[in-house]
């Protein structure tokens, strides 16, 4: 069943890992093109595939799809993709900032960093959605962003190739929705919902 939360959306941050690149490939042809607020993207990926995620993405949707870069400010309508091998972070200028230090959940980029940054900035006009993945990371970036008033987001369990990550956010954040990909379009394209 599709859940409507309606909401002003400053920032929408999605994270993922194993099976999530399916889901953003299924996600994004159906987005739509004036979408007011930017969209950053967190997927675990093996170094040296720098820019195949954002062109493949790219190819995908209309919207403007680039690499973050260090001091980025964050634009609406925009798609932003950290990095391999940095941890993405959001100042509180609303601009990006890539950081090397050491794994989070052993990963780098990781998913909680990036929500846990984006929290403190957006508070609650942020909107994180954890996708399938093998580990928990992203966890407890839902459940930074759920105390600054944000709104927590996962993947179906039963709809992610890897149901492991989506299943630890359900279980220890109270989340606002479970999602399945078919649906997850139509609750972007209602954010940020015109007065």
């Amino acid at each position: 069943m599709e859940e409507t939360i309606v909401m002003r959306c400053e920032a929408l941050f999605i994270g993922g890992s194993a099976g999530s690149l399916d889901v953003l490939l299924k996600v994004f042809p159906d987005l739509k093109t004036d979408i007011s607020f930017p969209i950053v993207i967190i997927v675990h990926r093996k170094r040296g595939t720098d820019s195949l995620l954002s062109d493949l993405l790219a190819s995908r949707t209309s919207l403007k799809v680039k690499e973050a870069e260090e001091k980025e400010p964050l634009q609406n309508g925009w798609v932003y993709v950290a990095p391999a091998d940095y941890h993405l972070l959001v100042e509180q200028t609303r601009t990006l900032s890539l950081d090397y230090s050491e794994k989070v959940n052993y990963s780098r980029p990781s998913i909680d960093v990036s929500f846990q940054t984006a929290a403190e900035v957006y508070r609650d006009k942020l909107v994180c959605v954890l996708l399938s993945g093998s580990n928990a990371d992203g966890v407890e970036g839902l459940q930074v962003t759920k105390e600054h008033g944000g709104i927590a987001v996962v993947q179906r369990p039963d709809t992610a190739q890897v149901p492991y990550m989506p299943a630890q956010g359900a279980e220890r954040v109270d989340i606002d929705a479970q999602l399945s990909p078919a649906e997850m379009a139509a609750f972007i394209n209602g954010l940020n919902p015109e007065d």
